[in-house]
């Protein structure tokens, strides 16, 4: 694959990628997974899989409206699952951030969100720790923050997408602006140290001028930090089944995204990333950004996935309405014991590994630390990477390989995918979607 056989693909928010995950014959136990790693600063990551809406856009392992008795069984199949995992880890691991994502984990009521915390303590342990909750507009109501905020939740995500409702509603996300105002309004006032707005570019029929609506009205509100994320339409979601080409989407987008940075770094927004926003002079976090592709991540949760140095793990992957219910159901028929397995995933060897360190940094404004890789691998990166010289080339790399320009940095979800490994491809295009 070159840099050019398809400019924007989707961005790499883990490596491996999930569907290049294969059923493990036989089942490593938990305990012999975890028995080498480092347990004195891991990071816990529980998943819901209910939302209230399934938006046009998305494809993550979400159901919508579920039943009720399906919510209260998921909660009590979560408890059994964390005292698996626990009884699997070191006596002395340490939980040193925690996030909460989805779906949406505030589609549970106030009384749920408790019995969720009460799990999370039982399987990640007490203390105050870094604590990440994903919301949306129709479920951040002043009942729920309050659990969030007596928890010491200390960051709040919420994709609003577009402050236009007709926009919105192009994107299959059928939110009203007097219900995102009301939500970002009940966010403030639970003061939460850090609030998130994810904002979409490239929707069907957004300009410049609608665009700079949806940011200036997001700076209103002095998010600590905002997200932009471009449509990206993908198989087996609603605009999927009806998504017409345009040829000059690219191009579009990457005017767009010109603008916001032009726009966010002008308000005094530090770019961390191609998507990530962090307002100068907001509240640091206690610890190292919440990033899905660290090692030494313990995931709950039937869409969780787990990461250690060398195996990838999580249960079964679907996008489809009819197989995500299946996985849902598979996984509450569980008997405890099988929490105490790694059933599907991906090992990865030593090529991978330094592939995978690679790209978690290469994509990051602050780019490769070269003496921490070597010191890990015990060879410099550029050697083990000379593909990265037409990156160069094209002047979207520094001439030391470490740190994207900014014209690198707005084409991550071209590089990421050009990195990828042969093997890995291939995987991930032997994955049947479903």
């Amino acid at each position: 694959m070159t840099l050019d056989d398809s400019p924007y693909q989707g961005y790499l928010y883990a490596y491996p990628h999930k569907t290049a995950y294969r059923r493990l014959d036989p089942r490593p136990t938990l305990t012999d997974v975890w028995a080498e790693e480092k347990q004195d600063s891991l990071f816990g990551y529980v998943h819901l899989p209910f939302c209230e809406m399934r938006c046009g856009f998305c494809n993550l392992f979400t159901r919508a409206n579920p039943p009720e008795e399906q919510v209260t069984a998921y909660l009590r199949q979560l408890r059994r699952q964390a005292g698996a995992v626990r009884d699997s880890l070191s006596p002395g691991a340490v939980f040193s951030r925690l996030a909460v994502g989805g779906g949406t984990p505030t589609y549970l009521t106030a009384p749920e969100l408790e019995e969720l915390f009460a799990i999370m303590r039982d399987g990640f342990g007490a203390g105050p720790v870094p604590l990440s909750v994903e919301t949306s507009p129709a479920t951040a109501t002043p009942d729920r923050l309050a659990v969030l905020a007596a928890h010491g939740t200390t960051r709040i995500s919420m994709g609003v997408q577009s402050f236009l409702d007709a926009e919105a509603h192009a994107a299959g996300r059928p939110q009203r602006l007097a219900e995102v105002l009301g939500a970002l309004t009940a966010i403030r006032d639970a003061r939460l140290p850090v609030l998130n707005i994810d904002l979409i570019y490239g929707i069907d029929g957004q300009t410049p001028q609608t665009w700079q609506h949806s940011l200036d009205e997001a700076l209103r509100w002095q998010p600590e930090e905002l997200y932009l994320y471009p449509l990206y339409v993908r198989p087996l979601t609603g605009l999927g089944r009806r998504a017409h080409a345009r040829a000059d989407w690219d191009r579009q987008r990457q005017e767009l995204y010109q603008q916001a940075v032009d726009v966010l770094t002008g308000a005094g927004y530090v770019r961390h990333s191609m998507r990530q926003f962090r307002r100068a002079g907001a509240p640091e976090p206690d610890g190292p950004d919440y990033c899905c592709q660290d090692d030494g991540m313990v995931g709950l949760g039937c869409g969780a996935r787990s990461y250690t140095t060398s195996l990838h793990y999580s249960f079964d992957y679907a996008v489809a309405v009819s197989e995500v219910r299946a996985v849902i159901d598979d996984y509450l028929s569980r008997p405890a014991a099988d929490f105490a397995y790694a059933e599907i995933g991906f090992a990865l060897d030593q090529v991978e590994q330094r592939r995978r360190w690679l790209l978690k940094s290469l994509l990051r404004a602050d780019g490769v630390d070269a003496a921490a890789y070597r010191q890990r691998f015990g060879s410099p990166h550029t050697d083990d990477f000379p593909q990265l010289g037409e990156l160069v080339d094209r002047g979207w790399l520094d001439t030391g390989r470490t740190t994207l320009t900014p014209a690198g940095l707005a084409r991550s979800d071209a590089i990421g995918p050009w990195l990828v490994s042969g093997p890995v491809r291939a995987a991930m295009t032997a994955y049947e979607a479903r």
